[in-house]
């Protein structure tokens, strides 16, 4: 099989942090190595920018933002951003 996709929620949720810290990195090389789109839900800001090449930010089903994590920090869009971050 050779997908060209892939989709995880919360992939990390059930790990210890040593364990999750590996596979972030083991993530992040596969699907660079392989060519593979993954998109990647969770909720841990740390995972997020550990492993993404681009983020999207979501409050209550709409999007906020989508960017880099430098940009998410250095240019957030709104007020929201901001706080999610802990910016402020």
């Amino acid at each position: 099989m050779k997908p060209k996709l892939l989709l995880l929620d919360e992939p990390f949720g059930a790990l210890d942090a040593k364990v999750r810290k590996e596979l972030r990195t083991w993530l992040k090389n596969i699907h660079h190595e392989l060519g593979i789109t993954s998109i990647m839900v969770t909720h841990d800001q740390e995972e997020a920018r550990a492993v993404s090449d681009e983020i999207v930010v979501m409050n209550q089903g709409r999007v906020e933002q989508v960017g880099t994590s430098e940009e998410l920090i250095h240019q957030p869009a709104n007020a929201f951003i901001s706080d999610f971050l802990d910016l402020a």
